[in-house]
């Protein structure tokens, strides 16, 4: 069967890095304790609870500071084992997954962006330290949307004597009452507004929580809103601001993580519910049929039309982290491509689990309805169907 955990692991003569034994144990740890969140997930589901006791089970166990710099007591982790991993975790608890992709994806461009050293240094120590210390980017607000779409955030910061005064509203924070680092996207109030990125600590005098998250599907990632009112932050916690004109927009590396994570995660959605329906059938007997539903050809053709699309999606996950660990890094347009791909196979393996299981898929009894909710999120992640199939199209009649 199709899985992700196993689809990452290559043989050293597949070019496999020397520390890769380390990044085995840590991709097995990762399992181990995915063992453990799958028991409490529904609850978290239920209550729209945000995991944090996963977290705590993840401090100082090295999964936490996956992609900070090894200088940095951090693993220095590449995109194959942080794919592995949050595959491992989606499946069992995929909040938790969600909340600790956004923590690989932020610490990477935190070690490779330009920070000054001192505060990339801190926050880096502290997500591989003994603690939970997470961090996440804070973008989307209520009039813009997303500003992969375009647009200048409402969020200000404005001069003080001593930093800087961020006022402003957030929304869909995923995973804000267990983070411990905000990085703010605002403008500031300078006659020529420079946009980019404030550093705030998530607990900062001014930092309001409004508990907005209500949602179909990855209910436990508790991504309610943040309003800031006058939040002050030091001057050298404007990490990364620029004039508009020169904002660097993301990199093929930053599309090529952001693809291979956010699809592994749904990839392991989606092989939960293979697996849930898989059980079903083994286990359902008919008293009219005498023997299980496994058994019959209709069941063991459409579960290989399952097969092949989750089959699909270990392949392209593989070479996509293989390609990108190698230095050969697809571009924006090809990793587009490649979430979309996943995800969508991801939500159509789910439907057709939830359409051969009948009624019994869809009780809330069963944890297969919501697999079917968490898979549907899929596709309200960066870069978004719309926009994936928009620049390939333009691309392929000439119009880019």
């Amino acid at each position: 069967m199709a899985d992700l955990v196993h689809a990452f692991r290559r043989s050293d003569a597949e070019g496999a890095p020397s520390d890769r034994g380390e990044a085995s144990g840590l991709v097995d740890r990762a399992r181990v304790l995915a063992t453990d969140f799958a028991k409490d997930a529904a609850r978290l589901d239920a209550e729209a609870a945000v995991p944090s006791e996963n977290f705590e089970r993840m401090a100082g166990t090295g999964l936490l500071g996956l992609t900070v710099p090894r200088r940095l007591g951090g693993g220095g982790g590449d995109l194959r084992t942080a794919g592995a991993i949050i595959g491992a975790i989606g499946k069992a608890e995929p909040a938790t997954a969600l909340i600790l992709a956004m923590q690989y994806n932020q610490h990477r461009r935190v070690a490779e962006g330009r920070w000054p050293q001192h505060i990339a240094d801190r926050v880096g120590r502290e997500a591989a330290g003994a603690g939970v210390s997470l961090l996440n980017a804070l973008r989307v607000e209520p009039e813009l949307g997303t500003p992969t779409r375009g647009g200048m955030p409402a969020t200000v910061a404005a001069r003080t004597a001593s930093g800087w005064r961020i006022s402003g509203h957030k929304i869909y924070c995923t995973g804000i009452p267990v983070l411990s680092w905000l990085m703010v996207w605002a403008r500031t109030d300078e006659p020529d507004p420079r946009v980019g990125i404030f550093l705030v600590p998530a607990r900062a005098p001014g930092v309001r929580v409004v508990e907005t998250w209500d949602q179909l599907g990855m209910r436990a990632t508790a991504s309610h809103d943040v309003i800031f009112e006058d939040v002050e932050i030091p001057a050298d916690h404007a990490v990364d601001i620029a004039l508009p004109s020169e904002q660097q927009g993301p990199s093929p590396i930053d599309m090529a993580w952001n693809a291979g994570l956010i699809g592994s995660l749904y990839h392991g959605v989606a092989c939960a519910a293979r697996d849930w329906l898989v059980r079903f059938l083994q286990d359902r007997v008919p008293s009219g049929l005498g023997k299980s539903l496994a058994s019959l050809p209709r069941f063991q053709e459409a579960v290989g039309g399952m097969e092949l699309l989750l089959a699909t999606n270990t392949r392209l996950l593989r070479s996509l982290a293989s390609d990108t660990d190698g230095g050969d890094v697809p571009s924006i347009a090809e990793s587009g491509a490649v979430k979309v791909a996943v995800t969508e196979n991801a939500i159509a393996a789910t439907q057709k689990a939830v359409e051969l299981s009948s009624n019994r898929g869809l009780s809330r009894a069963q944890p297969l309805e919501r697999h079917l909710r968490d898979v549907l999120c899929a596709r309200i992640h960066t870069p978004q169907d719309d926009s994936v199939r928009l620049t390939l199209g333009r691309k392929a009649l000439g119009s880019a």
